[in-house]
């Protein structure tokens, strides 16, 4: 690592510390990766990229330390609630529509069989009424 990159790392680390102990100068105050970013004073990507293990430090400290969820981990367990809803949601309408199917089969083999030989009219010629008498 280079003299930038130590550098960059101490400034984390004390901004960690800063936002922790609820003294931030220059975030919001925010226990999130933006917010230690912008109180250490580098770019968000070098968080997510070149000091990724002093993220997650970060967030195991918010845990530890502040007691509380990271914001990311809110996020995520949010939106596994609204996936396993939806999901719920859509076997109850899978096992509708199966239901359904199932019960229009029956219906059309009871339409079908309806109209076997048995239930048949009468032979089309003894229905035909000739409009001529035949001589004969």
């Amino acid at each position: 690592m280079n003299q930038q990159h130590l550098g960059e790392r101490a400034r984390i680390r004390e901004a960690m510390d800063r936002l922790l102990t609820g003294q931030a100068t220059t975030s919001n105050g925010s226990l999130t990766v933006v917010a230690l970013a912008a109180e250490a004073g580098v770019h968000r990507m070098a968080l997510q990229k070149r000091h990724i293990d002093l993220k997650h430090e970060f967030y195991e400290r918010v845990r530890k330390e502040a007691r509380q969820v990271p914001e990311p981990e809110k996020r995520l367990r949010t939106t596994v609630a609204k996936l396993k809803k939806t999901l719920a949601n859509k076997e109850a309408e899978l096992e509708e529509l199966r239901r359904l199917v199932t019960n229009l089969t029956l219906a059309s083999a009871v339409l079908t069989a309806g109209k076997g030989p048995s239930a048949q009219a009468a032979p089309a010629a003894e229905n035909v009424i000739p409009f001529r008498p035949t001589t004969g």
